[in-house]
């Protein structure tokens, strides 16, 4: 690996850069070298820490021209998702911190606005930035603060509903706002849609490109002695070409499309429209993801999220797999059910290769379905499919799975359709930080009438509960499981359905019963094993349900127990909740009972390695076996 400083390229105009207004004193040459310098200070960094490099690669020139137009901080510059904003950071005074991004202490991995007042609004969900921008600029309209509002948002992004009810809102509003889409043909995955079929036609015409540019939507915001042959140009093209008007329909004045690395074309747009516009301005560039780094463009997802690699060769360095990931074994146990079943099918959210079922769409690709960045589509798409009598399967990582909510109780829960939600990246997830951590759908499943509600506590326990939701047809059923390797177990031939809200005792012991949901049971029995040296070994329990609750599970561990401690790699109000409202109910605790719940903490917990974050949130073994001598001093206490 490149790591040393002497690996680092020679970045003469960069090194001039210590904060945007550092660019204003630069000629147009000088930023196409400092372009260039940026891209290769990118690599230089993003090959040490890992991390989304394709996506920061598209946008270099574009950010280097925002830079040099706009006056940031004073104007805000919205980057959606947060993915391609590394050069935008370099530029604001964090270049010194670069190699830290997504380390536990470091630079975040999106934008994040506690980190710097160059990053306005904070990103890791994608298509909120035309919302917050349009927020900014009513703001600023109603005597907030000042400056432009700019949303840069990719044509993936784009796809979203969420997008374009803010489009419709700011071409009602007719506000100064500017937005930029990025359009790269590639989000994280190939564009999906009728939109990306859109766009690509918007900018296919061959020789008509050029003025096309000239002719749509952007006659009265170019300089004068250009205006009148652009206003012959769109006349002439008149019923030749759809052009902007998707988006001029929805109040925009729609300018592009505009190669997004050429700062020929860039700059001179963006100091007109900032010169001159007085509503909403659309921008359509056209990029490459992963530009200017060959086994990036080389890539099939262009470089998009990387460990660390060798720049010169781009072989990355990634640990030796001791074990298959859970979304692996998710993806090859749902071919091995979809196989015996032609009525299973699968949905995901722009993530098929996240979810696993880029595997899937292999072996049966009519029966996958990739609806874009749409979890809410996503979700009621399930519904109906569930309601047409196949048996789908939704997997959607949980902070994503945030996005579909008001679908899952509408159209899933409330009609009771077995729509089967395979939720990966359950608890805490890593360098994605808290913006991506599986923190809360326990909870917010688990509160839903007639919601069948698992968690793996190893890679074996999944093959088995994709079979049990491949066989549930009562209602909508939810199996979640963290992102990574597994625990190394063996693996079973074929999953066999698990008897619905049965848990099982997985080690007897005395005096205290450790009730465990989810993957934190190697942690639990880790802390048995030292509790045992010091002869209070205690009995050890997989819930396996959040719902419904293991009730005749739940008492034995209370008739034969001081007392229980719930574990979970989820917030308050999950599983432990649940099994305290049912003790309460019983009267368990107006005996005296002790009971304890160690769940996430409430707080969010910044980026790190998962063994850090979860010390933080202090749910591993140490953690564990420090709550169980507490419960036994209580206990031996009161008996003093």
């Amino acid at each position: 690996m490149t790591n040393s400083s002497a690996d680092r390229p020679l970045t003469p105009v960069l090194d001039l850069i210590n904060l945007p207004t550092d660019l204003k004193a630069l000629t147009d040459r000088q930023l196409r070298q400092l372009a260039d310098e940026l891209r290769a200070e990118t690599i230089s960094a993003v090959s040490q820490t890992g991390g989304h490099l394709g996506a920061g690669l598209g946008v270099v020139e574009l950010t280097v021209a925002l830079h040099a137009v706009f006056d940031a901080p004073r104007d805000k510059i919205i980057w959606d998702v947060g993915h391609q904003c590394y050069p935008h950071k370099i530029l604001t005074g964090r270049r010194d911190r670069i190699r830290t991004l997504r380390a536990e202490g470091g630079l975040s991995g999106f934008t994040k606005r506690s980190e710097s007042p160059f990053d306005p609004f904070g990103a890791g969900h994608s298509s909120t930035s035309i919302s917050a921008a349009l927020g900014f600029a009513m703001a600023r309209e109603l005597g907030g603060d000042p400056g432009d509002a700019v949303a840069v948002i990719g044509d993936g992004a784009m796809s979203a509903g969420m997008a374009f009810e803010a489009l419709n809102n700011a071409g009602h509003l007719g506000k100064r706002l500017f937005v930029i889409l990025n359009d790269n043909e590639m989000s994280i995955a190939p564009p999906v849609g009728a939109l990306s079929t859109y766009l690509t036609r918007l900018y296919a015409g061959g020789p008509f490109q050029d003025l096309k540019a000239a002719a749509k939507g952007a006659v009265g915001l170019l300089p004068e002695p250009f205006q009148q042959g652009a206003k012959r140009a769109r006349d002439l093209l008149k019923g030749m070409a759809v052009g902007g008007t998707l988006f001029e329909q929805l109040g925009f004045s729609y300018i592009g499309p505009v190669d997004g690395h050429d700062l020929d074309q860039l700059l001179p747009l963006l100091r007109t429209v900032k010169a001159r516009a007085t509503g909403p301005v659309l921008l359509h560039v056209v990029t490459q993801k992963g530009k200017g780094y060959a086994p990036a463009e080389r890539a099939a997802d262009k470089g998009h999220a990387t460990a660390k690699f060798d720049v010169l060769t781009g072989a990355q360095a990634k640990a030796p797999s001791n074990a298959p990931s859970y979304t692996s074994v998710f993806a090859k146990s749902l071919i091995d059910q979809a196989s015996r079943d032609d009525r299973i099918v699968a949905v995901t959210a722009a993530m098929p290769d996240g979810t696993g079922l880029n595997l899937f769409a292999e072996r049966f690709p009519r029966r996958c379905f990739d609806v874009g960045i749409a979890e809410q589509h996503a979700v009621t798409f399930s519904a109906g499919l569930a309601a047409g009598g196949m048996r789908p399967f939704c997997a959607i990582y949980s902070t994503f799975l945030q996005r579909g909510y008001d679908q899952i109780v509408h159209d899933v829960a409330i009609q009771r359709l077995p729509v089967r939600f395979a939720i990966d990246r359950a608890g805490l997830v890593g360098a994605d930080g808290a913006t991506h951590a599986g923190s809360y759908d326990t909870a917010f499943l688990s509160n839903l009438p007639g919601f069948v509600v698992m968690a793996a506590a190893d890679e074996a326990d999944l093959v088995h509960m994709v079979a049990t939701a491949a066989a549930h047809e009562e209602g909508p059923i939810a199996f979640r499981y963290p992102r990574g390797e597994g625990t190394g177990v063996d693996l079973p031939e074929r999953g066999q359905p698990i008897e619905i809200g049965r848990g099982r005792i997985i080690a007897e012991g005395a005096r205290v019963a450790i009730l465990s949901f989810g993957t934190r049971l190697s942690e639990v029995m880790a802390a048995r094993e030292s509790l045992a040296a010091r002869g209070l070994a205690p009995t050890v329990a997989d819930a396996r349900f959040a719902k419904p609750l293991d009730h005749d599970l739940i008492l034995r561990l209370v008739a034969e127990h001081e007392a229980i401690i719930t574990v979970e790699e989820g917030a308050i109000g999950g599983f432990g909740s649940h099994v305290a409202q049912f003790l309460a109910e019983r009267g368990v605790f107006d005996r005296g009972f002790r009971f304890r719940q160690m769940v996430l903490p409430d707080t969010f917990i910044d980026h790190a390695a998962p063994q850090a974050m979860y010390a933080a949130a202090a749910m591993n073994a140490p953690q564990i076996e420090a709550r169980v001598l507490e419960l036994l001093s209580v206990s031996m206490a009161r008996r003093a």
